[in-house]
């Protein structure tokens, strides 16, 4: 059904570039919370759902396979500029969403409380973090969709200079072949812009591929920039050459690498040490990657250690990375590294 909905508008769009901007929201709370909210989208391990407003869009993203798995956490609030966390409860999988907003550095956002919660009792868990500065919303579709419009709404638009040249990257989440279309993705812009027809590099894989088309909300575009939405259309290449997590760029500033090294800014409350040989996920953009550890020094409470990788790791150099820990219990976030 997704993919048919994406054929037919690919077929059927006329060739315009919307003034548009785009807000992506992580929408963290009960499977489904945000369905009261948007139209909902492509759905998988992480759900999307969709606002519009003449030109203002707001992306909803779910993670609807957490808390049994954490990749869908961590690709919902990565992928995310704002976020909205629901609050029934103070256990482990409220605090886990706390962990991972405040290491993803998500600082702007709120919070909705269920369950007769107060902001007092959630104080003490918040303290410290980047939620401290979440505006606390009630419990009401209506007025969250308001809410988010409004703040949309404010996000300054960038349209290219018609002579500027296309400097961005865009990152992969789901792709697939559209009849008539040929290999389909659909992914977010991190960094710049891209136009139609540029000539982009696949990384880690070094491949070079051709931007056929660009569509962002359903409609048509010449063009599209940070934080947006879209679905492109690609030349020369088949979609079962396409990992989650690649990444579409003409930044020659980008580096990918099967290693990391340097110090781990641990998160509260982490005790287990990080030794030789332990198994670790690294997560940047909507790259998971699996690691082990090969060496381990420094303190305990600033480890320095290096990460050997099963997939080259694609990035700007001095970013950094969410460490994870799928074994660790109830606590499964280690902390940040910095490439």
């Amino acid at each position: 059904m997704i993919h048919g909905a994406i054929e037919k508008n690919y077929l059927t769009q006329s060739s315009i570039t919307p003034k548009m901007a785009n807000l992506n929201v992580a929408i963290l709370g009960p499977e489904g919370y945000a369905k009261n909210i948007g139209k909902k989208g492509t759905a998988t391990d992480i759900a999307f759902y969709n606002l519009k407003r003449g030109t203002t869009t707001v992306t909803l993203i779910e993670p609807t396979r957490y808390p049994e798995r954490l990749a869908p956490l961590f690709y919902a609030a990565s992928m995310s500029g704002c976020a909205l966390i629901v609050i029934d409860r103070t256990d482990h999988i409220f605090a886990e969403k706390v962990l991972m907003l405040n290491s993803l550095e998500i600082r702007k956002g709120y919070i909705v409380l269920q369950n007769y919660l107060s902001e007092e009792q959630i104080a003490p868990f918040i303290s410290g973090t980047v939620l401290e500065g979440y505006q606390t919303l009630p419990d009401d579709p209506v007025l969250i969709r308001e809410e988010l419009l409004a703040f949309a709404a404010t996000l300054p638009e960038h349209e290219p200079e018609e002579k500027e040249s296309s400097c961005g990257t865009v990152t992969i989440d789901h792709h697939f072949n559209v009849k008539g279309i040929g290999t389909v993705i659909l992914g977010g812009v991190e960094r710049g812009f891209i136009r139609k027809h540029d000539i982009l590099t696949l990384l880690p894989e070094k491949k070079d591929i051709q931007l056929r088309s660009i569509q962002k909300h359903d409609d048509n575009a010449e063009w599209a920039v940070k934080g947006d939405r879209v679905g492109l259309a690609l030349k020369n290449i088949d979609a079962d050459q396409l990992d989650r997590g690649d990444v579409l760029t003409n930044d020659r500033d980008l580096i990918s690498s099967s290693g990391i090294s340097g110090n781990v800014e641990l998160v509260p409350y982490w005790k287990t040490k990080l030794s030789e040989g332990m198994v670790v996920h690294t997560g940047h953009w909507m790259q998971f990657i699996t690691g082990r550890i090969t060496s381990s020094g420094g303190s305990h409470e600033k480890p320095e250690i290096t990460i050997d990788l099963e997939k080259e790791i694609v990035c700007l150099p001095g970013e950094k990375v969410v460490l994870h820990y799928l074994d660790g219990g109830k606590l499964r976030i280690i902390g940040t590294i910095t490439i």
